[in-house]
Order: C-alpha cells, then sequence, then structure tokens
C-alpha cells in the first residue's frame, strides 16, 4: 500500500467515523425528544450581556449592554450541534464571556460626484 492510499483510506475513515457520530448523536437526539424535561434535550440559558470596549490606552472597560441588559440562549444536549442550537458543553463554559466590541475607524471613500467632494464650489 503506498503512502498515497494509506492517506486516502485514513481520510476516509475518520470521516466515516465523524459521520457515525453524527448520525448517532441525531437518533438519540430524536429519542429524547419523544420525552422531553426541563433541560433534556434543549435548555435555556439567561445570561447578563456584558460588553469588552477596548479604550485608546490599550485597556478594556467592561459595561452591562444598556439596551439589551440580559439574553437567553438556547444549548442542546448532544455532541454535534442541532437544530441550529449549539452543543451545551461549549455554550456552558463560555456563557458569561464578555462580548468583544471593536470601534471601527470611518472609511473615507472619494465622492463619485465631483462636485460633492469639494466644500468649496
Amino acid at each position: 500500500m503506498t503512502p498515497r492510499q494509506l492517506a486516502f483510506r485514513s481520510l476516509a475513515t475518520v470521516i466515516a467515523v465523524i459521520v457515525v457520530a453524527y448520525i448517532v448523536d441525531f437518533i438519540v437526539l430524536q429519542v429524547r425528544k419523544i420525552h422531553p424535561t426541563a433541560t433534556v434535550p434543549y435548555e435555556s440559558l439567561t445570561r447578563t450581556r456584558v460588553l469588552a470596549i477596548p479604550q485608546k490606552s490599550g485597556k478594556t472597560e467592561y459595561q452591562i449592554d444598556a439596551e439589551r441588559p440580559t439574553e437567553t440562549l438556547t444549548c442542546v444536549h448532544a455532541l454535534f450541534p442541532h437544530s441550529g442550537f449549539p452543543p451545551c458543553w461549549r455554550l456552558k463554559p463560555h456563557i458569561n464571556d464578555p462580548i468583544p466590541m471593536t470601534i471601527l475607524a470611518p472609511l473615507n471613500f472619494p465622492s463619485p460626484h465631483p462636485a460633492l467632494s469639494s466644500p468649496h464650489s
């Protein structure tokens, strides 16, 4: 067996294992949906939205979001994401992470109309 064939078979095996794991995870989720509880298979988590705002000095200021101070996130108790929800094992450790904010400098594009670009016309 050449190294190229070995690499191809290894990659095909890894892909097959991931596909089978996803299918089994999906079937288990469907079975758990038949008899749901408050936290199985979906769980709602509420968090306080904390914004991490970088300052010009290089420090970061933290503020609670004034527009939406709290947020409810839904996760799924599964190995993989399903129905557009992340798995709870991934979301829970990061639920209280601050939301990084970036300040973008305005872009100065030249005006396509010369009369509009000159204030002294």
